[in-house]
């Protein structure tokens, strides 16, 4: 029995495919690169980040680039981040969730600093036990140990949890874990691309909890 569901952030219950786009062409122009198509970047799209920026700008970054890479993106998606919705239906979804008495809460490989006040902006930090964002200034790494880390801090049976996100990572990190995983096609990867993971894939959020419910 599932008793506790870890949500991904952006591509999950953050609808800001828009914004990513604009902000991953943001790099584009930065590195004299054209600018990518959603479908391009979806192909591209890989973990750690740094992999998906040097095969579309064909190119080994080093550190200093990857700080200016990081800094592009950042700078025009948050310039941007106004304009994003969250998924369709979000708060009926986790309010159902929680109405049983089951927990939830929120994970993601965004900025810690960043993602906490825009969750309550949002108006959702009401539904979650924890929510976790990456340490530091500068993103990239992988989701596993950071899911390991949010477990154990909330003191959870991996076998009673399933992690619901929009990324191959999200399956990678679920199951180094030890916990279970449903995908949703709303984010940055292709359907194709997640169903190769062998994990559930669904089309939305609700479609996702549906799925736990059967």
């Amino acid at each position: 029995m599932i008793s506790h569901v870890v949500w991904d952030w952006n591509g999950t219950l953050l609808n800001d495919n828009d914004a990513v786009l604009a902000a991953v062409n943001e790099v584009c122009a930065g590195f004299g690169r054209p600018e990518l198509t959603w479908a391009e970047w979806q192909a591209a799209y890989a973990r750690p980040m740094r992999l998906s920026y040097e095969q579309i700008l064909q190119r080994v970054l080093d550190d200093a680039e990857w700080e200016q890479v990081d800094k592009l993106y950042h700078q025009r998606y948050d310039a941007l981040l106004h304009t994003c919705e969250l998924a369709i239906g979000a708060h009926d979804v986790l309010r159902a969730w929680g109405a049983g008495g089951r927990t939830q809460s929120l994970l993601s490989m965004w900025f810690h600093s960043r993602l906490t006040p825009t969750v309550e902006l949002y108006g959702l930090t009401q539904y979650f036990s924890r929510v976790d964002g990456l340490p530091g200034e500068v993103g990239g790494g992988s989701k596993a140990d950071s899911l390991i880390r949010h477990l154990q801090e909330l003191q959870l049976d991996p076998a009673g949890v399933v992690l619901i996100g929009d990324v191959v990572d999200d399956a990678h990190a679920a199951e180094a874990a030890g916990t279970q995983c449903v995908l949703v096609t709303t984010g940055a990867m292709t359907r194709e691309a997640l169903e190769a993971t062998g994990m559930p894939v669904t089309g939305s959020i609700s479609e996702a909890l549906a799925l736990l419910d059967q």
